[in-house]
């Protein structure tokens, strides 16, 4: 029964859905016309004028013929140099003097010269007494007819009866005032050929004994280790 039911039923048909209408956007303002693109000017053709002078000097600097390269400077003595340098007279000239004139501007110069040079020295001497005593090597008491005495060391004493002897000297510089050590070689006579090479010894001014030995040995104050 329940079969026969379902048959005799019609099916129902299902109702078509309504689509709801899509509205559509307005169209958007058309878009501004796009620019034209100008037209180029034309460059301007260059004057004739100017293309056949332009000409003219291509064909006058290849005429022309290459420049030679220069020669080297010549390399002066310095000497030389400041010889020429001096010779070039860079000043106004002098109106033209005569012999008298020049004669008396040289002894105005030399006059000038000479009061500066008196005056500077008097400053040094004043300076120096205001300094004090010099300290040095006290100079050696030697009175007028007494023969002089030295101290030194031998050099050398190879050949007979003579000796080497090197005396030292320490002195004040005037100027700069620093000790300034020199040495003075002189040949002694050695009667006994005792003193040797390295020995401090003492020697005395005597007549000339031969070409160049004017003193003679006094005594030995130190042997040579």
């Amino acid at each position: 029964m329940s079969d026969e039911t379902t048959d005799n039923q019609d099916p129902i048909e299902e109702a078509p859905v309504q689509e709801a209408p899509v509205e559509e956007a307005p169209v958007a303002e058309a878009e501004a016309p796009a620019e034209e693109p100008q037209p180029e000017e034309p460059q301007a053709e260059e004057a004739p004028e100017t293309e056949a002078a332009a000409d003219d000097a291509e064909a006058q600097a290849s005429d022309e013929p290459e420049a030679e390269p220069a020669e080297p400077e010549e390399q002066l003595h310095p000497k030389e140099a400041r010889r020429r340098s001096r010779s070039v007279h860079s000043g106004e000239a002098r109106t033209t003097r005569t012999p008298e004139e020049r004669q008396q501007e040289r002894e105005a110069a030399r006059r000038a010269a000479a009061t500066a040079r008196s005056r500077r020295r008097g400053q040094e001497r004043e300076k120096a007494k205001a300094a004090g005593p010099k300290e040095g090597t006290p100079r050696a008491e030697h009175e007028p007819g007494s023969p002089q005495v030295r101290q030194g060391i031998v050099v050398s004493a190879k050949a007979d009866k003579t000796l080497t002897v090197r005396v030292d000297y320490a002195k004040r510089h005037p100027r700069y005032q620093k000790i300034v050590r020199t040495s003075k070689t002189l040949h002694a006579h050695d009667e006994r050929n005792d003193a040797q090479a390295g020995d401090t010894v003492r020697i005395i001014e005597c007549r000339p004994m031969s070409r160049l030995k004017r003193w003679r040995l006094v005594e030995i104050l130190e042997r040579a280790k």
